[in-house]
């Protein structure tokens, strides 16, 4: 190692800054004197000093995925003049959410002198070189002297914005050089223990330096032979950190904030509604509204557009916002979205937003360590059309069809048909596009209308979206459901093609005969009263009914005792049936199992029998097909029962 105050070195760095710049690349000097001789010019060329500030690395390298949420401090205006004095040096950083972060810094020990320098500190750097590439500014206390000197930061403050309240946060200290044989980094805190966040392999080989008390608040970093790699530290809420080099030449260290982090994005979905078209996307403070950070689309390409990432230090409530920005076309109303929050570093919670449908949400405090990704997915306002195809020609010239876009019970938007045979009338049987509310589960189906039946027909459903690449699930099933996101613009098509096939429509109604107290004159349902029933079928297929193939069951209500003495009748309708004549006696069966269940062996008794559970009618002979719309042979069964 390099001792301090030698002058061979200090004659040989005069004699290699006179050199051409190709000689000194080709210097055969151990690479840490290159690297003290390239700190040596920086020192006699260092701009003015930067703000104080923090910021992300711009790549991650090997560093874990929580790598964004490390906010580096730009030590660019440290005075190690200022530092070794004895009042130390007060340092104030504006973080990236407006928080201030405050602390004193005093040095004392026998190296005379800490730079701020840039990352790496130098070519063999784990940080730097391995993970947390590209850190801006100059966020390395840097020795180039040998010697042993302490940092103690003390007063550690965190001031938030408005709206605000630092819950907890960590206090990073990372080994910026290498520590080598006979160096070594000492840390301590009076906050929680020393977290051990990342080990960042050496530039090339595997050999890590020994590291002890981890879990503490002292740990020591010893130092090791050869190229090796080096620790990120961090301990929760510290007021007081003390940090202590010793080094043989060269060593180096690094502070950083961790709290939370988030980034927002914006996406289209589908095209814009107008090319000239653009969105706003903002993090917000819940509590003042202020933006305190923001982006805006471009062109026309679909994104995804972003926010550089924002380190949240103080625990604000946050809100993301979506709005038409300045010299768009369109209003905010043409547009819709869905947002999705996704924790990078870890398990992502339950209380974030997930394709929640919104273009505002709080979020709430991000909790420590988070790096949250959060996705405005945004497009036009979704639009659902459901229109009518025959593939064949109409069973019966009357029958038409209701195509409809249901929300639950209620219809959103519904066209019938016109037209005859396998024709259906321009304009009619077609919803048209329909604008729908983004999420929605919404049903599309059809209807019977004229002397139609659908039971005549079989449905077939396809659905097309005009916007590609869009996830929409689509229902294949008439009566499907279809939940629709920004940009969609669906297309149901329901076809219908007739079949040849025996119909049956079963209607039941009842009517109250007579009670004790009215007798016929408006009777009531009231105990004692006398109810008729009246089953009618009706054949609407075009095909016969197998021959005896018609068989009614019919429950009794509970409450309900068959009128023994009452018959079973049968009446044939207009068009007749075409059955055979009713016998009661041979086509009537009783059963008293409950529920009406078999066996049908049951005779009932008395004039009203409360045993009887059920009834099975089956008529003999053909029934006859319909022959239209109107034309369909039918035919009522009637029977009898008072109320218990």
């Amino acid at each position: 190692m390099i001792a301090h105050g030698d002058r061979r070195f200090a004659n040989r760095v005069f004699t290699m800054i006179s050199y051409p710049i190709g000689m000194i690349t080709r210097s055969p000097f151990p690479r840490r004197w290159l690297a003290l001789l390239l700190l040596a010019c920086a020192m006699l060329w260092s701009p003015a000093a930067q703000a104080q500030n923090c910021a992300q690395a711009t790549t991650q390298g090997t560093a874990p995925a929580s790598w964004q949420t490390y906010c580096w401090l730009n030590l660019a205006n440290y005075n190690d003049t200022t530092a070794r004095s004895a009042s130390g040096q007060n340092m104030s950083f504006t973080l990236p959410d407006g928080s201030t972060l405050t602390f004193n810094a005093r040095v004392t020990g026998t190296n005379p002198a800490y730079n701020a320098v840039t990352s790496p500190s130098w070519s063999g750097s784990a940080v730097g070189n391995s993970a947390f590439i590209g850190i801006p500014g100059r966020p390395v206390l840097y020795s180039a002297q040998a010697g042993t000197s302490t940092i103690a930061i003390t007063n550690i403050s965190i001031a938030p914005p408005a709206g605000g309240g630092v819950t907890v946060y960590s206090f990073v200290v990372a080994d910026a050089e290498s520590s080598n044989d006979g160096e070594a980094i000492r840390v301590t805190t009076n906050g929680g223990g020393w977290q051990l966040f990342d080990s960042v392999p050496p530039t090339s080989g595997s050999t890590m330096p020994p590291i002890s008390g981890v879990g503490s608040s002292n740990v020591t970093i010893t130092g090791a032979p050869g190229t090796v790699g080096a620790y990120i530290l961090g301990s929760n809420s510290p007021t007081s950190v003390t940090i202590q080099t010793q080094s043989g030449g060269l060593q180096g260290v690094m502070i950083a904030i961790r709290f939370a982090t988030i980034r927002l994005q914006t996406q289209f979905l589908g095209t814009r509604v107008n090319s000239a078209d653009q969105l706003s996307y903002q993090i917000a403070s819940t509590a003042t509204g202020s933006a305190i950070s923001s982006g805006t689309t471009t062109g026309t390409g679909a994104g995804p557009f972003t926010t550089a990432p924002l380190s949240m230090s103080a625990g604000i409530p946050i809100t993301l916002r979506l709005a038409m920005a300045s010299g768009s076309a369109s209003a905010t109303t043409a547009y819709t979205a869905n947002l999705t929050c996704v924790n990078t570093a870890g398990t992502t919670r339950a209380s974030l937003p997930n394709n929640l449908s919104a273009t505002t949400a709080n979020i709430g405090q991000l909790e420590f360590g988070e790096f949250l990704v959060c996705t405005f997915q945004a497009g036009a306002q979704p639009r659902l059309r459901v229109r009518k195809a025959l593939s064949t020609a109409r069973r019966f010239t009357g029958d038409q069809f209701t195509v409809r876009i249901m929300d639950g019970a209620s219809v959103v938007a519904s066209s019938t048909t016109a037209g005859s045979s396998s024709t259906i009338n321009t304009g009619t049987g077609d919803t048209g596009l329909v604008q729908v509310i983004n999420q929605l589960a919404y049903t599309v189906d059809e209807i019977a209308a004229g002397t139609g039946n659908l039971g005549n027909y079989t449905a077939t459903m396809a659905c097309t979206n005009a916007t590609s690449g869009s996830t929409t699930a689509l229902p294949t099933a008439v009566g499907g459901t279809i939940s629709l996101r920004p940009g969609d613009a669906i297309t149901c098509t329901i076809t219908n093609a007739r079949r040849n096939a025996a119909l049956l429509v079963i209607s039941k109604t009842s009517t109250v005969i007579s009670d004790p107290v009215n007798g016929t004159t408006n009777p009531k349902l009231i105990p004692g009263a006398i109810v008729e029933y009246a089953i009618t079928v009706r054949n609407v297929g075009n095909t016969t009914v197998d021959s005896s193939s018609i068989v009614i069951l019919d429950v009794m209500p509970a409450e309900m005792a068959f009128a023994t003495g009452t018959p079973v009748t049968f009446t044939n309708g207009t068009p007749t049936s075409g059955l055979n004549t009713f016998n009661a006696g041979t086509m009537v069966r009783f059963t008293s199992a409950a529920g009406g269940a078999a066996p049908y062996t049951y005779t009932p008794a008395g004039p009203f029998d409360a045993n009887v559970r059920g009834i099975r009618i089956n008529p003999t002979g053909t029934m006859a097909a319909a022959t239209s719309g109107t034309s369909q042979p039918n035919f009522t069964i009637r029977f009898r029962a008072r109320v218990q």
